[in-house]
């Protein structure tokens, strides 16, 4: 089975590369969302790099994890996993679902979605401080606005019917995991776990692999 990654806002393949995962992973590039394109839009165009013709399954981290749900939704892969990130808009903390109903973050400036990286790096709880200040630096701001407002004011009530492995973090400060049956829990893992937490999250997803694998699921 081959696994799509799908990184987090404005992230890009890089938060794969401590992963060592027994399975062939590929990440996808994120593609310019059109003007006022909605994230179950945008998530369609975006699957258009996936196989269909060969056995799947999807990953996505952060917000890409939503972007994971879409593409599930619609595609029925093998196996979806999300990694600091949520199923359904009620797994969002209240607050972000309040700021898009404000509308505010359309007439915010793109640049303040670049914040301070001490800052940064507080929210995300990043060890790897130097790689996460690279990503940020080359994060496409328009991107990021756009990402942030489709996150705020998701819709999505769906729980999904293919098999899912979420996997959250319980330190984490941007998507606290929410109990449910098909989360396992990072003792100390933040938002940044992808990273700093790759070994463990590693061998979480392999086994979930494996277990696929040897029932022939």
């Amino acid at each position: 089975m081959k696994l799509y990654g799908i990184s987090g806002l404005g992230a890009d393949k890089r938060v794969f590369k401590y992963l060592t995962l027994d399975c062939t992973l590929i990440p996808i590039e994120w593609i310019e969302p059109l003007k006022n394109e909605t994230i179950e839009n945008y998530s369609i165009r975006f699957s258009k790099s996936i196989n269909r013709k060969e056995d799947f399954g999807v990953m996505g981290v952060s917000f890409g994890g939503l972007i994971a749900v879409e593409i599930s939704k619609r595609l029925n892969p093998k196996l979806t996993i999300l990694i600091s990130s949520a199923e359904t808009k009620k797994e969002l903390r209240t607050i972000y679902r309040i700021i898009g109903k404000t509308k505010l973050l359309k007439i915010i400036p793109q640049f303040l979605f670049d914040p301070p990286r001490i800052i940064a790096n507080w929210i995300f709880g990043a060890k790897k401080k130097k790689l996460l200040n690279q990503i940020l630096d080359d994060t496409d701001l328009k991107f990021a606005k756009w990402a942030v407002n489709e996150l705020t004011n998701w819709k999505n009530n769906e729980k999904l019917l293919n098999p899912i492995l979420k996997i959250g973090g319980v330190n984490d400060k941007l998507i606290p995991p929410k109990k449910d049956e098909n989360q396992k829990l990072i003792d100390e893992g933040e938002h940044f776990m992808i990273v700093d937490k790759a070994d463990e999250i590693s061998r979480i997803i392999n086994n979930e692999i494996k277990k696929r694998t040897d029932n022939n699921v």
